[in-house]
């Protein structure tokens, strides 16, 4: 055993036991090796020396004074568990033996031979002793070590087996997952949940335990997803080896290096972003020394002053760029900054600049001065600009008319900016073109007259007015909507001014309009389009104002004629005669100043003319000098409304005024205007109002329409008038008509079904229509009830009649009026009707008050083919006006129960049909029936008895 190699150096070695064998192995101990040697003869000096002396190994005998070599290690391993022990004894036996290794010896050696060969041999096997122990300790060190990295809190370990599978995993590797990580021990590392989401991460890992098996150190960045981001994990993996270079183990460590990686790459773009920045601004930064010589210039130098920074670097200092005296070196060193310091410099290619430089004291990299500039050219110019423009529009405050405007627009555009040319076009509604209002000197020279142009979007002007768009050329030549080719200019911008117009702007140079000449540019223009909007708004609020005066003396006017017709309509509903009602309205309608004259006049009995009524008014002769005839044109007024019956308004009586003689006698009474208006009820007419007044135009709209409604009042009193004299009179005419008109419902239903149908009584349940009871002859009642159900005029039938009859009644639910109401509005009686395959004959009766012709009139405008058969006149004896008077007294409903009960058999005996029967008949309970029916009777005994006692009395 070499000296580099022997445990015996800086070994202390304690032999313990008699002096006859420990002198012997103590001298060759320190005749071959380095070792410091102690000895002790008895158990308990060697125990105080173990305490005492740093000892690294024991040699003792098996017998010893004061106790045994055995007993000696069992108390050595209570207090040295670690201390390599060596037992020598001369009596040697297997039980021996056994009772040392179960004490704890770390080896057993028999002391036989000759000194010299039991000695070399001890000393060998302390040796063994000492090196089997010190290489204990060093894998017990390491192990310590490697449970400290191992249960290190930043670093997550993973222990593999050789091939490769799960072994063990420390606590900062398993938080990294929710699994469990017991239940994926035995598992190949590749395949365990910190990796199983990404594919790529799984090669890149098998590909590093598979160099480690190979005994291959590694390390590798991968990407693990998270819940909340994805985390950056540096592995480094190393194989573990055995003494005889075999790998026993792979052990992976990973840091978790997700803040370092984002806080690189945050740095990263931080610098890019910075770099980016520094090119790309309009400011520039510069930095000097004392001296103004230059420490570092910003790549964007060129954006103000036109040189490269090399550029820069090569002029000397600074002062040649800013100027000397830029500012006061005192000044700054007291207050450490100086801002907005304004300098005029001139760039590479002559151009001047208008700076706000700051100045700060700085210490980076050899600088100590740092200037930033700003290039504020544009804002002067854009300043002056503006005070321009609100002069400008000061002057649009007092400018009445588009004119002005437009010609302090042409005028004032030279002192905004630098264009020679200008032009304003103002859009005509009435003719849609774009007219040139006004034009610069400049422009007519370059261009030449302006014309008026379409707004068809073929032009630029109109393109740009139509669109609502600005349009901006460098050179107006390349547009293909020119029209003027020969025109001078180049850079030219048209400007809609809203619904106004297009605003005009150019010069004979390219590309003049840069971003500040076109913002100043659309504020002149939007300028402007504000003041034309005010100029039409004042405008429009003048002809709102003379608008609303008509309207309000309209109003006036219609206000009075409201309270005349209201007056009419108060007095007319009290009147009791027509001569009343003609003689109210007349002279309400002239009571005041509004008009001179009005009459109300009828057709005489021959058709012909028109007879005067009821007048009021300045008449002045006018009615005695007119024979007013019934014609269509060129006569009266009154006599066109007679023959057309639509209304007629003369305006000016004085136009046309010898092409009709009525004309000059209204003329020479003032009468300047006429409406004519036709009294209709109905389809009735009752006559004819006629109006004058002693201005032109009297009538407008709404009068007129006031007026056409008062005539329809009129006539509605008037046929009120009528059929109050008839329910009075006990005269009447009794008129007969044949018609031949299937347009009549009963002549319809009697042709299709081949029989015999009479009128019976009707009851009105809506204005649109009403209920009629019609008798059947001569033709199966259901066959008949089937044909009058398909008639689009009857909404329902309803046979009243029994089923096994050959006539009977039927109920007609007709969804249109019967010939039975009109006659009735009109004071008539509808008696009779009779219609059958051959013909249909009506019977009406007309009382006294009711002209007769207007009955007829009515009859033969409502069918085709009437004939008047017969006419006479007859008395009504008081059994009339009795009748008359129980059905006045009864409802529509109680008249259409107690029609319905009589027609079906009610009142036969034995009865026809049962109360109940009618009551489902009519869709009513039998209580609601038999109520009705007691109602009727009890009204009917009413009429009877209580007029017949009073007339007894009177006898």
């Amino acid at each position: 055993m070499s000296d580099a190699e022997s445990p015996f150096d800086t070994a202390q070695i304690l032999v313990v036991g008699s002096a006859t064998w420990t002198e012997p192995f103590t001298a060759a101990l320190r005749a071959s090796t380095g070792a410091a040697v102690l000895t002790a003869g008895t158990p308990p000096a060697a125990l105080d020396t173990v305490r005492q002396r740093s000892v690294d190994c024991v040699v003792t005998t098996a017998t010893l004074d004061d106790g045994s070599g055995i007993d000696l290690v069992r108390q050595l391993r209570d207090s040295a568990p670690d201390l390599p022990v060596v037992l020598g004894t001369t009596d040697g036996s297997e039980a021996l033996a056994s009772e040392a290794i179960e004490a704890g010896v770390s080896d057993y050696v028999p002391l036989t031979g000759p000194d010299g060969l039991w000695t070399n041999e001890l000393v060998e096997r302390t040796g063994k002793a000492l090196q089997s122990a010190r290489r204990a300790i060093t894998q017990r060190e390491r192990a310590r070590q490697f449970d400290a990295v191992f249960h290190d809190t930043q670093t997550a370990t993973w222990v593999l087996d050789p091939d490769g599978s799960l072994a063990r995993v420390n606590q900062t590797g398993q938080a990294m997952i929710d699994a469990d990580a017991d239940a994926v021990i035995g598992d190949p590392f590749w395949t365990l949940p910190w990796w199983a989401q990404s594919e790529g991460t799984e090669r890149d890992i098998r590909q590093l335990v598979a160099a480690a098996r190979d005994g291959q150190f590694g390390s590798a960045v991968v990407h693990r997803p998270g819940t909340a981001t994805d985390r950056v994990i540096e592995l480094s993996v190393r194989p573990v080896e055995n003494d005889f270079g075999d790998i026993t183990s792979i052990v992976i460590e990973g840091i978790d290096i997700t803040e370092q990686v984002t806080l690189d790459r945050d740095l990263r773009q931080s610098e890019e972003l910075h770099r980016v920045t520094l090119s790309n601004m309009t400011d520039t930064v510069l930095m000097t020394n004392e001296d103004g010589e230059y420490t570092y210039v910003c790549p964007n130098v060129h954006f103000i002053f036109g040189y490269t920074d090399d550029e820069i670097h090569e002029q000397e200092t600074i002062d040649t760029l800013l100027g000397e005296d830029l500012f006061d070196r005192a000044e700054l060193a007291e207050k450490g900054a100086l801002k907005n310091i304004e300098c005029t410099v001139t760039d590479k290619a002559g151009h001047e600049h208008t700076l706000l430089v700051n100045v700060r004291e700085v210490a980076i990299q050899g600088g100590t001065l740092l200037y930033s500039c700003r290039d504020i050219t544009k804002r002067k110019q854009r300043e002056e600009a503006l005070a321009t423009l609100q002069e400008t529009a000061r002057k649009f405050l007092y400018t009445e008319t588009n004119q002005e405007i437009a010609q302090h627009i042409v005028d004032d555009v030279l002192s905004v900016f630098d264009a020679s040319a200008s032009a304003i076009y103002l859009h005509d509604v009435e003719t849609n073109e774009l007219r040139p209002v006004a034009q610069s000197q400049a422009m007519t020279e370059h261009h030449g007259p302006l014309p008026a142009v379409r707004t068809n979007d073929d032009t630029l002007p109109s393109h740009s007015f139509v669109n609502d768009e600005t349009l901006v050329f460098d050179d107006v030549h390349t547009s293909d909507r020119l029209e003027n080719r020969a025109t001078d200019l180049r850079s030219v911008m048209f400007i809609p001014l809203g619904s106004h117009g297009v605003f005009v702007t150019g010069s004979t140079a390219v590309g003049v309009f840069d971003d500040v000449t076109q913002e100043l540019t659309d504020l002149l223009a939007a300028t402007a389009e504000a003041a034309l909007d005010r100029v039409a708004r004042e405008s429009q609020l003048r002809e709102q104002d003379r608008e609303l005066q008509r309207q309000n003396e309209q109003l006036t006017a219609l206000n009075h004629i409201n309270n005349t017709i209201r007056e009419i309509d108060q007095t007319i509903v009290s009147a009791e005669t027509q001569d009343e009602i003609n003689h109210t309205v007349c002279e309400r309608l002239t009571d005041t100043d509004r008009f001179k004259f009005a009459w109300i006049g009828s057709v005489d009995p021959g058709g012909n003319t028109v007879e005067p009524q009821a007048w009021a008014g300045n008449e002045q002769g006018y009615l005695d000098s007119q024979s007013i005839a019934v014609a269509a044109a060129e006569t009266e007024p009154a006599g066109q409304t007679a023959a057309t019956g639509e209304l007629t308004m003369i305006p000016n009586v004085a136009a046309d005024l010898r092409d009709a003689p009525w004309r000059s006698d209204a003329l020479t009474r003032d009468f300047l205007s006429v409406l004519s208006i036709p009294l209709v009820y109905n389809d009735l007419r009752h006559g004819v109002l006629t109006i004058y007044a002693d201005t032109k135009d009297a009538f407008d709209e709404t009068t007129r329409t006031v007026l056409r409604e008062l005539g329809e009042t009129i006539a509605s009193a008037l046929s009120a008038i009528e059929r109050k004299h008839a329910l009075l009179t006990t005269s009447v005419t009794r008129v007969e008509f044949d018609i031949d008109d299937e347009r009549f419902l009963l002549s319809r239903l009697a042709r299709s079904t081949g029989c015999t149908l009479s009128y019976e009584g009707g009851i009105q349940h809506a204005p649109a229509g009403n209920s009629v009871f019609v008798t059947v002859e001569d033709a199966d009642v259901r066959t008949v009830a089937a044909a009058a159900a398909k008639m689009t005029t009857i909404d329902d039938v309803t046979q009243i009649s029994d089923d096994d009859t050959e006539s009977g009644v039927l109920r007609l639910e007709l969804s249109q009026p019967f010939l039975a109401l009109e006659l009735a509005d009109h004071g008539a009686i509808f008696r009779e009707a009779t219609a059958d395959p051959d013909g249909t004959t009506l019977v009406v009766d007309v009382p006294q008050s009711v002209d007769v012709r207007n009955i007829a009139q009515l009859v033969d405008s409502t069918f085709s083919g009437v004939e008047l058969r017969r006419k006479e006149t007859l008395e009504q004896g008081i059994e009339q006006d009795r009748s008359s008077e129980f059905l006045t007294e009864l409802t529509e409903r109680q008249l259409e129960v107690i029609q319905t009960a009589y027609y079906s058999g009610y009142f036969e005996s034995p009865r026809t049909k049962s109360g109940e029967d009618i009551a489902t008949m009519l869709e009513i309970s039998p209580p609601a029936f038999y109520q009705h029916v007691r109602t009727v009777q009890r009204k009917l005994f009413t009429t009877l008895f209580e007029d017949r006692s009073v007339s007894g009395l009177e006898s």
